[in-house]
């Protein structure tokens, strides 16, 4: 079972924001303040839907107060970690006993962690990373969980880079092809063609995106920028996962709405 995180006794101060710019925007604790502050939330959690790491962001009680949209679809696939409520848990005993030992050390210790959950073809890497109110606290107000990606490139941002380099579409599939790690004969044999045909398409890629080599290539498709998709969850759940971060926000500037 997964044990609520809570700060040690002895870790309870009086919040402060981490910068005076924002001690001053924060001040004023009227209604503009507060529905800036929901503004703000709202943005935050659009902006990091548009990450195509999974990201989560866990409280000091062991909640979950966000997942992003990368996040969401990697936990109701076959990752080692699953939503119970809101409530992150793993699905092997051994996996659960080293995420709350790494949630418990980022919360009570400041500690950060790289996990490697799961097993075979379901491995996943999983970073942990504390949020403290201010550099060099030992406790945190959250816990940032960063899930390892499980291709090179998402679809959409590989299709934009083949139309931006006029590859052919027979040409963007080898080159999604490429990323998902199959050889040149692995693509012959599953499109029925001559591994000749393939090589030929791999050389028109390369010539049309200045690559000298495969591994050049997929070097430019790993670092692309993230482009997802538009389609999203319910705004009911949005309305959730906004208000979550707006209590965040408020921790960090040391208002209490």
């Amino acid at each position: 079972m997964f044990e609520p995180i809570t700060a040690p006794s002895n870790a309870s101060i009086t919040p402060r924001a981490p910068w005076p710019a924002l001690t001053r925007a924060m001040s004023y604790r009227g209604p503009e303040r507060r529905s800036g502050a929901a503004l703000m939330a709202r943005l935050m959690a659009l902006a990091l839907d548009e990450i195509d790491y999974g990201m989560l962001m866990i409280g000091e009680d062991g909640h979950v107060m966000h997942v992003n949209h990368a996040a969401r679809m990697e936990l109701e696939g076959q990752h080692p970690l699953m939503l119970d409520g809101r409530v992150l848990r793993a699905r092997d005993l051994r996996d659960q006993t080293a995420l709350v030992d790494a949630l418990q050390g980022a919360s009570r210790r400041g500690l950060r962690r790289l996990l490697s959950l799961g097993d075979g073809e379901h491995r996943a890497g999983v970073s942990v990373v504390p949020l403290p109110l201010l550099p060099g606290e030992a406790s945190s107000a959250a816990t940032l969980l960063v899930l390892g990606k499980s291709q090179v490139c998402g679809a959409l941002s590989v299709q934009g880079f083949a139309r931006a380099h006029k590859l052919s579409p027979g040409e963007e599939q080898v080159l999604i092809a490429l990323c998902d790690g199959a050889s040149p004969s692995d693509i012959a044999q599953a499109n029925g063609v001559a591994i000749s045909t393939v090589r030929t398409q791999i050389a028109n890629i390369r010539a049309k995106t200045g690559s000298d080599s495969i591994r050049s290539l997929i070097h430019q498709v790993a670092v692309l920028p993230p482009l997802v998709g538009t389609l999203r969850q319910s705004s009911v759940d949005h309305r959730a996962a906004f208000g979550d971060m707006g209590a965040l926000f408020g921790v960090l500037a040391g208002v209490h709405n």
